[in-house]
Order: structure tokens, then C-alpha cells, then sequence
């Protein structure tokens, strides 16, 4: 019988997966001006001018990609690439005005395609819920996986610091704890209906 439930399980979990790849697909066809890509990258920038490494961070893509989809953007003019008062070698991206009226004509054409679809589902509070909670659990995630590496390094630390004597402090981290029910368990913050970008 268990094999049944598990069977289910990852039925359903496969089924969310097609689902979510259909909505990706649905996205690329909204006529918004620009792709799903360029809008993701144009919004980071918009909450702030972004180095180049961090946008490829937030982004998940390889630094090369975003140098790509940056260079594109630039080109269109709606990006444009401005040196940091103080220290010309960081480069930031920015918005033009044509890339900000671009983003608000994208603004409007993706809300206004989820809308319609968030109220054909009867419950769009609930489902704008869940999607803020899957977006909140990615950046985690996200963040986890880099302070990883640091952390990773810290136990050659605490031998070194072992070794010095006791007037060394230590600090140990406390661990993220997730729970699998897809509820905000210790360590979980409630998402909020809007969700992060």
C-alpha cells in the first residue's frame, strides 16, 4: 500500500512539473516586448543597478549568459552599463527610459495574462500564496547552497582555534530546518500572497 501512496506521490509531483513547464511556455508566448529572460534581468535592475556577478547569482545562469542577455539589452538600449562612483572597475547595470517604460509594458501584459488565469482557478489568494512560498524556499535554497562553501571551510577553523587554546571563541551556525509538508515549519517564514521577484 505504501508503494501506492509513493506511486501518487510522485505522480502528482511529476504532473506540477509539467504544469509548471507549460505556464514557462504560456509566459514566452504573452506578446510583452520582451522575452521572459530580458524582463527577469530588467527587474532585478530596476529594484537596483547589479553588478554583472551578482544578477548571474540571482538569475542561476553562468556569467557568460548574463554578459550575453546584458549585452543584448544594451544594445536595444534599454540597459546601460554605468561605473561605480569611487571604483570604475565595478560596472553596474542600470535601466534606460526606454527600458523602464519596457518594463512597465511588460509589467502590464504578464499581470494582466496571470490575472485572468488566477481567476479562473477560483482561489487566486491561495495560488499567489503557494507561488510566493515556492519562490521564498528557491532563494533558501539559493542562499544555503552559497554559504555552503564557507561553511564547509569553517571545521579547519575550529581545529586551528582547538589548537590555539580556550580563548578562542567559536561560533556555530544554527541549522535551517525546511519541513516537508510544504508548511512554514521552524526556521520558515509565511510567505506573503505577492511573493518576491
Amino acid at each position: 500500500m505504501g508503494n501506492t501512496a509513493e506511486t501518487g506521490q510522485n505522480q502528482g509531483t511529476l504532473d506540477a512539473v509539467l504544469t509548471l513547464l507549460r505556464l514557462v511556455r504560456a509566459l514566452e508566448r504573452v506578446e510583452a516586448g520582451v522575452t521572459p529572460q530580458q524582463y527577469r534581468i530588467l527587474k532585478l535592475i530596476e529594484a537596483g543597478g547589479e553588478r554583472s556577478a551578482r544578477l548571474a547569482e540571482r538569475m542561476a545562469v553562468a556569467k557568460p549568459t548574463l554578459t550575453a542577455i546584458a549585452d543584448g539589452l544594451v544594445a536595444a538600449g534599454l540597459a546601460k552599463r554605468e561605473a561605480e562612483p569611487g571604483d570604475r572597475r565595478v560596472v553596474r547595470l542600470c535601466l534606460t527610459q526606454a527600458g523602464t517604460a519596457a518594463v512597465a509594458r511588460a509589467d502590464a501584459a504578464y499581470a494582466g495574462w496571470l490575472q485572468g488565469l488566477l481567476a479562473d482557478t477560483g482561489d487566486p489568494v491561495k495560488v499567489l500564496a503557494s507561488l510566493g512560498l515556492l519562490d521564498q524556499t528557491m532563494d533558501e535554497r539559493r542562499r544555503a547552497a552559497h554559504e555552503q562553501p564557507a561553511a564547509q571551510a569553517q571545521p579547519a577553523e575550529t581545529t586551528r582555534a582547538k589548537e590555539s587554546g580556550p580563548a578562542v571563541s567559536q561560533h556555530v551556525p544554527a541549522r535551517r530546518q525546511v519541513s516537508n509538508d510544504g508548511g512554514a515549519g521552524p526556521g520558515r517564514r509565511q510567505a506573503s500572497a505577492g511573493g518576491a521577484q
